[in-house]
């Protein structure tokens, strides 16, 4: 094991620059200067803050912390410190933050386990200058934030190798806070077809046709409903968003129908 990896529950800490190629092609040369001011601040604010560096390639960087509260703390004073220094030729260094607490297993190598993919995932998702934390560090600080630091609750998120995670954004009272979208699908709950397989939509407009044909019936010979019709009255049953009383729905709007056609 390495020595001095923080283990047992251990909050991780993912960075990187936003857009770097991009940067490199623009300050050429320069770029070298602006990615060693970039490095300093963050292992002065994050190792002052008691985070552990794991590990660095190129922009990107790698924090464990013991302590969910101080992962938190350096990240902010992080952004703080980029956001405020000069930068050469007035480079615009927006550094994206992903923040997850699990128990991963230590190894020779280092940390393994989905813990590790979660957190790198979740700053993969956000944008320059944004951090981003999961559900469980958002439970352990509690109402323990720095100053000027609030709390927006970006919801359940798809994310790619893990599935889903509720997502929530540590928002700096100094600087903006309105980004685009997370690089994700929003989750939230599933969808009718996936609980009750893909077929379902099929079966429930199958279900309701039949159920308006014999309400129609009861109209008397020589009053078909034209097929147009038909389908105008079938398709709004099945944009029915409450997924597990979607059949009793259904169901539902075809009696209303049956008892509404049999007193024309």
């Amino acid at each position: 094991m390495e020595s001095g990896l923080p283990s047992g529950t251990v909050t991780f800490v993912f960075t990187d620059i936003e857009g770097s190629t991009q940067l490199m092609r623009e300050l050429g040369d320069g770029y070298a200067d602006v990615l060693a001011d970039h490095r300093r601040l963050l292992r002065e604010c994050l190792g002052g803050a008691g985070g552990r560096e794991v590990d660095t390639q190129g922009d990107a960087f790698f924090f464990s912390f013991t302590r969910a509260r101080e992962a938190v703390a350096g990240a902010v004073a992080a952004q703080r410190a980029l956001a405020e220094h000069a930068w050469r030729d007035g480079a615009d260094v927006r550094v994206r933050m992903g923040l997850h607490t699990g128990e991963p297993t230590v190894g020779a190598e280092g940390y393994h386990g989905l813990d590790v993919v979660r957190a790198a995932r979740i700053c993969s998702a956000g944008h320059g200058g944004q951090i981003l934390i999961s559900e469980t560090t958002r439970a352990l600080i509690g109402n323990e934030l720095p100053d000027g630091v609030h709390v927006v609750d970006l919801g359940w998120q798809q994310l790619k190798d893990v599935q889903e995670e509720r997502i929530f954004q540590l928002s700096l009272d100094s600087e903006p806070d309105r980004f685009p979208e997370l690089k994700t699908q929003p989750e939230g709950r599933k969808s009718h077809a996936d609980i009750l397989g893909e077929d379902f939509d099929q079966r429930i407009e199958g279900f309701v046709r039949q159920q308006l044909e014999r309400g129609f019936e009861r109209r008397g010979p020589g009053s078909p409903l034209p097929a147009e019709d038909l389908a105008k009255l079938v398709r709004p049953a099945l944009g029915t968003a409450a997924v597990i009383l979607a059949i009793l729905v259904v169901g539902l709007i075809a009696v209303i129908l049956v008892v509404k056609f049999a007193f024309f």
